[in-house]
């Protein structure tokens, strides 16, 4: 972590300070103190408490909002970038300049809640005078910046399968009865702009699987559909990348899902708050400019709600969990026989879901 000359801190006592003082912030809130962000009580939260708690119960992290994150890739490793009409601000830098701690990445801001700091570095930052160049240096291009994966240290990858209608039926399956959940591992992150090497000494079938994330701000345990989207930090552009050969040489499909580099996501990971309906979403991908998927979330099986609520209801979630909610038709493991033209390395991917920016790879 970066800090000031004066500070010092390591990252699990900021932690530690930032859980504290997001507590604080809580705290204000219900007292009613300038500044603070009130929220009525949860519907039927005198009613009764059990393990589908209220997602905005005042023991919880208040988590982001407003936001349009971003991982930047520095020499001292991932940094927490925020979209503005500047370019994306290195919050770290600018936390520097102010002598504030701030979450010095996105895994340590859905860690620690936001306790403001990010909102006190943004509001600094746009003020400074653009004309001076010490103030470009905390605005980076993003055509020129390196990206990191949105999230670079999830507890679960988890991925849904067969989760759009029309794509159960152009594979010859019939459409699921409860959602088919399998994992990746962190060997799989990518990023925006990164490349697959692919693993041409084991496979040859490569595929495309355009998908919207899902990443987790809270624990979820036991809840229901109506609270589901309440744990959610906020959403982005993923690629399922698969290799079909590995994936259908058994019933398993981990092997063919597993290599390294098979997630990309980003650029973006955009808080919650600005996707009202993520149910409601235009997808596509791109295969060296030819749109070879265009679709829309309505076609889900398992909406989000549904998707997170079950999931929970047999193993926990934990805050920064990513969760690949399913590709719609389109993926040439769909296509005839004879159709079947697998990606090959030069090939150039572009993905998008909605306003959650296009997610760029290559293939090497």
């Amino acid at each position: 972590m970066s800090t000031s000359p004066d500070s010092s801190l390591s990252r699990r006592s900021f932690l530690a300070k930032a859980a504290g003082a997001g507590a604080l912030a809580l705290t204000a809130a219900t007292m009613g103190l300038p500044g603070a962000e009130t929220k009525p009580p949860a519907k039927d939260a005198v009613k009764k408490k059990s393990s589908d708690e209220d997602s905005e119960s005042p023991d919880l992290l208040p988590m982001a909002k407003g936001l349009t994150l971003a991982t930047i890739v520095t020499a001292e490793g991932p940094s927490l970038g925020i979209k503005t009409p500047r370019g994306v601000l290195d919050v770290v830098a600018m936390a520097k300049r102010l002598r504030l701690e701030v979450p010095p990445t996105i895994d340590d801001l859905i860690a620690a809640g936001d306790d403001g700091s990010l909102k006190t570095v943004l509001e600094a930052a746009l003020k400074l005078d653009p004309k001076q160049p010490k103030n470009a240096s905390v605005f980076l291009d993003p055509e020129k910046m390196d990206f990191g994966p949105v999230v670079t240290n999830p507890g679960k990858i988890i991925c849904l399968g067969l989760n759009y209608k029309k794509h159960a039926e152009e594979t010859g399956n019939p459409v699921p009865k409860s959602p088919i959940y399998f994992g990746k591992y962190n060997n799989t992150l990518n990023a925006h702009r990164g490349t697959i090497k692919l693993p041409a000494a084991v496979a040859t079938q490569f595929d495309y699987e355009v998908e919207l994330v899902i990443v987790l701000g809270r624990e979820a345990s036991n809840v229901s559909e109506a609270d589901a989207l309440g744990y959610v930090f906020g959403y982005c552009t993923g690629n399922d990348f698969s290799a079909r050969d590995l994936q259908t040489r058994t019933s398993q499909w981990l092997l063919g899902k597993t290599c390294d580099g098979f997630a990309p996501l980003g650029p973006w990971l955009v808080t919650a708050d600005q996707v009202p309906d993520p149910n409601a979403l235009k997808i596509e991908c791109r295969v060296n400019g030819e749109t070879r998927q265009s679709s829309n979330t309505k076609d889900l099986i398992f909406n989000c709600q549904t998707v997170i609520s079950y999931a929970s209801k047999h193993f926990t979630l934990q805050a920064g969990d990513v969760i690949f909610t399913g590709t719609p038709e389109g993926v040439i493991h769909g296509m005839a026989k004879d159709k079947q033209v697998w990606l090959k390395a030069g090939d150039k991917i572009a993905c998008s879901v909605g306003d959650l920016g296009e997610l760029q790879f290559a293939l090497t």
